[in-house]
């Protein structure tokens, strides 16, 4: 989810009087070190792309043949989708047309009731979104904004039409999460263990479970139709002559401005802020990201890894080829080597702190029970990985005062600027 606030506290207006650096004699140049980072973008998306249409193969497996079998592999290949395209995360925020295009595919936290059926504990209504259960695939009529809604035919258009229904963010109708949602179905056991259970005869035209599995069957396809044909764009955007590259490579001091401000505000804002601390200060497992599949501890490392990456020029690839090449990090070396040994050591060490994370969901608990009231153990788990982030944000702060970047906003989170606020 797209998040406004601009931080404070020292994380905020970055401000220097110099010229943007001039890299010695024999060091990366800005345009080389421009270039590799588009490089790795098209690469990050044309993965996700790959597995995207793995996990749609899938998604028409279990369609045709529903079972527990098929259903388990649809889910493993979302797993397996989300890999890349959380290391692409870092692309956002410092290139307008990632973050423009990020909300269709990965917004978050989405009420689940506009989607399908769920739990009477979910409520009827709410205050604040009167599409709250809005219900699209047991309602082949829908009335938004006053205007009826043709939703006999789910397709990919209509769900775009849909999402974010009536200007309310958490009305979520594309993307992961959505497909998420459809393949787990609600994680009703809170802070226990257990993610969603949602069964395979949901799908099931000949024993269908709990009503309209044809239109349910029609709204995930659709849904990973959508996912598809959205990642494309962005590999079409981050090509050699795509939007995206031809932007970030015109001008150095704002291409490499483009790349602190990605590693900066995923880390302290998005990341550390709104997708962990919010969740641990509430002790709410609604506010883990990957909530519908208890995934989240491997959403929150591979968005860490996608910091390093843009940091360091490396990218491995679902296929197992290593990319490396002109990195900020030597750039940053060239003009201060302590600074830059500063940054590698604390991104290493948030890296670190979130494989610590990712093994704990793997042995012991998954990421709502770390977060859950009472659970000190599980909770100093997540504070270390958010202390690192924000430690290695401080770092990023640093580095653009050294390259003399001018101004910069870089996106904070109430959570961690005013968490006070989070309990009003």
């Amino acid at each position: 989810m797209i998040r406004t606030t601009i931080l404070k506290a020292g994380f905020g207006l970055l401000a220097a009087s110099a010229a943007f650096v001039v890299t010695p004699a024999g060091a990366a140049e800005p345009a080389a070190v421009l270039a590799h980072y588009a490089d790795l973008a098209h690469a990050k998306y044309e993965d996700a792309l790959n597995t995207a249409k793995t996990l749609d193969k899938a998604i028409d497996a279990l369609i045709a043949k529903p079972s527990d079998e098929t259903l388990k592999a649809a889910r493993q290949a979302w797993i397996a989708a989300r890999v890349p395209y959380l290391q692409s995360e870092v692309y956002r925020f410092g290139n307008p047309v990632v973050d423009a295009w990020e909300g269709k595919v990965n917004s978050w936290p989405l009420d689940e009731g506009l989607i399908d059926y769920v739990d009477a504990s979910y409520g009827t209504e709410s205050d604040s979104n009167a599409y709250y259960t809005a219900n699209i695939i047991a309602h082949p009529k829908l009335t938004v904004n006053g205007e009826e809604i043709d939703a006999t035919k789910i397709t990919p258009d209509l769900l775009e039409s849909l999402h974010q229904a009536g200007e309310v963010e958490a009305n979520v109708a594309t993307g992961y999460h959505a497909i998420e949602f459809l393949l787990w179905g609600q994680d009703l056991h809170g802070t226990g263990p257990g993610a969603g259970e949602r069964p395979a005869t949901d799908y099931d035209k000949a024993n269908c479970t709990h009503g309209n599995c044809d239109r349910r069957a029609d709204y995930l396809k659709a849904a990973s139709t959508l996912l598809v044909n959205d990642l494309q764009e962005m590999v079409t955007a981050w090509a050699p002559d795509g939007e995206a590259t031809q932007t970030v490579t015109a001008d150095p001091k704002a291409g490499i401005t483009a790349i602190l401000t990605g590693m900066g505000s995923l880390s302290y804002g998005e990341l550390a802020g709104e997708r962990m601390k919010l969740g641990l200060l509430l002790h709410d497992p609604e506010e883990e990201q990957d909530c519908f599949s208890d995934n989240t501890y491997n959403s929150h490392l591979n968005d860490a890894i996608g910091i390093a990456s843009a940091y360091n020029g490396t990218y491995t690839r679902v296929d197992g080829t290593k990319m490396t090449g002109p990195s900020l990090s030597e750039l940053v070396k060239a003009k201060d080597p302590a600074l830059d040994a500063e940054m590698t050591a604390k991104l290493d060490k948030t890296l670190a702190a979130m494989n610590a994370m990712a093994e704990r969901g793997r042995t012991v608990e998954a990421y709502d029970q770390m977060i859950g009231e009472g659970n000190a153990a599980g909770n100093a788990v997540v504070q270390t990985a958010i202390d690192g982030l924000i430690d290695q944000t401080k770092t990023v702060e640093r580095i653009i005062a050294a390259l003399d970047l001018g101004t910069v906003k870089l996106e904070g989170s109430a959570s961690l600027d005013n968490p006070n606020a989070v309990f009003k």
